[in-house]
């Protein structure tokens, strides 16, 4: 096979951090290879050296057997590489076909009409839906993904690096996706997947590479290997995959929310009429598409946007109760949002600073314990595994792992009756994110009511008690996962598929596997 990159002895410091050690590659073109690792192992650096990014300090890079030196992006496009990044590099405000052309210098002179010609028998050759007229901010996801792609395609890119690029589609669209590589690959072109998700990487890659603490440890057919393998090789060591639902009997509804109704910032409906509970010892699980409202839910239950509709404690309503009101009620929340490095923490401020942020106000006296929170912040480091950090480390230096294992420690450590949760295992590695997820069952055996809202439809459906789907801000139906199908969900997600049809007042599915005697207590239970 004809290599189309390689990378040989590639090495990149940040002072005494060698993110690259030593790294050699091969791409084959017409073939997709997978990249593996634990965060902070050096992928992202790697990918960043190839499509221009950074220069690594030592080693060669080769295209098509010649050696060059890639100072940008832009240069990077001309000897054919372009990278599709996990947060989209995209205007708004721009139309799909003039996100597509901004920054062209492929083709000089040629008409607007022509460009779009191009551009469309782009979609057509590898299968894409494309609509250039429409605006960004009114795209989907996957429809945000396909302009990214197109556009690194009408680049003439022939070697594309797709970061994560499954994280927000729903099984159907990841389906059609994956079509989309197939015949990418069909017509030579190379692909660079990143991903945390094994499965993808068994089904859509032809080899793998794995990392581990800036060394490529070993690469493999993707015939020759497996999942149980491919996480040893991440991690050095045997990993339990094994992903467990705790059977608890949970308690009443801990709090209740009825008819939640919330903006978002252009004034537009984000969550319409959405009704449900949340029961300690349960984990309901969020599932929708990205932009559908969870963000906006989450931060009106905690307190961080305005709403109407009720929230409810045991029969009482407690919209506008202060935060030591609602403690006295015996409500202690606490929330991990999906921004860690704005809403979840301040990036400037060391992990003890964080820390000292959430609980100061528990102080009594003048004065600021902070040598206790030094040393909760030690117990955090050493506790989560998080290498290379001191209490007095800025948070803006940790790795992305880190930072959610030290946002995920400082709210578990305020012994929460309800935990607010938003993809609390996004862009983590296989060892941290089972990390996580044993961290909350830790709490559902406390009788913590938990809200998870995540991406992997595998884990929804393994790890929580129901899921409660959403589409434009309203719920499709709450399912008890013991009989739910990714296949459904997806529909719901997509909203081609309505429960509410079969739903009680709190938008709870009535289960036909449920006994009468079940359901009854259950009733019994929400009241």
């Amino acid at each position: 096979m004809q290599v189309a990159v390689e990378l040989k002895g590639i090495t990149k410091s940040f002072g005494d951090l060698f993110a690259n050690d030593n790294i050699n590659l091969k791409l084959y073109k017409g073939e997709i290879l997978a990249i593996l690792g634990e965060n902070g192992c050096g992928k992202t650096t790697l990918m960043n050296m190839i499509s221009g990014i950074y220069k690594p300090d030592f080693g060669q890079i080769l295209v098509n057997g010649e050696e060059i030196k890639i100072k940008s992006p832009a240069q990077a496009y001309k000897y054919g590489i372009g990278m599709v990044h996990q947060h989209f590099k995209l205007i708004d405000v721009f139309t799909a076909y003039e996100n597509i052309i901004l920054g062209d210098t492929n083709h000089p002179g040629v008409k607007k009409k022509e460009k779009k010609r191009l551009i469309l028998e782009i979609a057509q050759t590898y299968g894409f839906q494309i609509d250039l007229n429409k605006k960004i901010h009114d795209m989907s996801v996957s429809e945000k993904q396909t302009v990214e792609i197109v556009k690194v395609l009408y680049k003439d890119a022939d070697v594309l690096i797709l970061d994560e690029p499954t994280a927000v589609l729903t099984p159907q669209e990841i389906k059609v996706f994956f079509d989309v590589l197939k015949n990418i690959k069909r017509y030579g072109k190379s692909i660079i997947i990143i991903t945390h998700k094994l499965n993808e990487v068994m089904e859509i890659s032809d080899r793998v590479m794995v990392l581990r603490k800036g060394k490529n440890v070993k690469t493999v057919e993707t015939c020759n290997t497996n999942p149980k393998e491919l996480t040893d090789l991440m991690v050095g060591q045997a990993v339990d995959l094994k992903l467990d639902r705790l059977k608890i009997h949970a308690t009443s509804p801990t709090l209740e929310i009825r008819d939640l109704k919330v903006l978002k910032d252009d004034g537009t409906i984000a969550v319409d009429n959405l009704s449900f509970f949340l029961r300690g010892g349960q984990i309901l699980g969020v599932a929708g598409i990205a932009g559908c409202g969870q963000k906006e839910m989450c931060e009106a239950i905690v307190g961080l946007r305005s709403f109407k509709g009720k929230m409810v404690h045991q029969g009482t309503c407690i919209n506008n109760y202060s935060a030591e009101k609602i403690k006295n009620l015996g409500i202690y929340m606490s929330f991990i949002p999906e921004d860690r490095l704005g809403l979840g923490l301040a990036p400037n401020l060391s992990i003890t600073e964080n820390l000292l942020i959430k609980n100061y106000r528990d102080n009594k006296g003048a004065f600021i314990d902070k040598e206790s929170a030094r040393k909760q912040a030690q117990y955090l480091i050493d506790r989560y595994h998080v290498a290379g950090a001191t209490p007095e480390t800025p948070v803006k230096n940790l790795s992305g792992g880190n930072v959610q294992k030290i946002l995920v420690g400082r709210e578990i450590g305020t012994n929460p009756t309800v935990l607010i949760t938003a993809y609390p295992v996004r862009g983590l590695d296989i060892n941290s994110s089972y990390m996580i997820y044993d961290i909350l069952n830790q709490e559902k055996r406390k009788n913590t009511a938990i809200l998870f809202i995540g991406e992997d439809l595998d884990v929804l459906l393994k790890f929580c008690d129901k899921i409660m789907v959403l589409h434009n801000g309203k719920n499709m139906g709450v399912i008890h996962t013991k009989n739910a199908t990714k296949e459904q969900v997806g529909l719901m997600m997509m909203g081609a598929l309505d429960l509410t049809d079969n739903i009680d007042n709190f938008g709870y599915a009535k289960d036909s596997s449920l006994s009468d005697e079940e359901w009854e207590h259950l009733n019994e239970d929400k009241k």
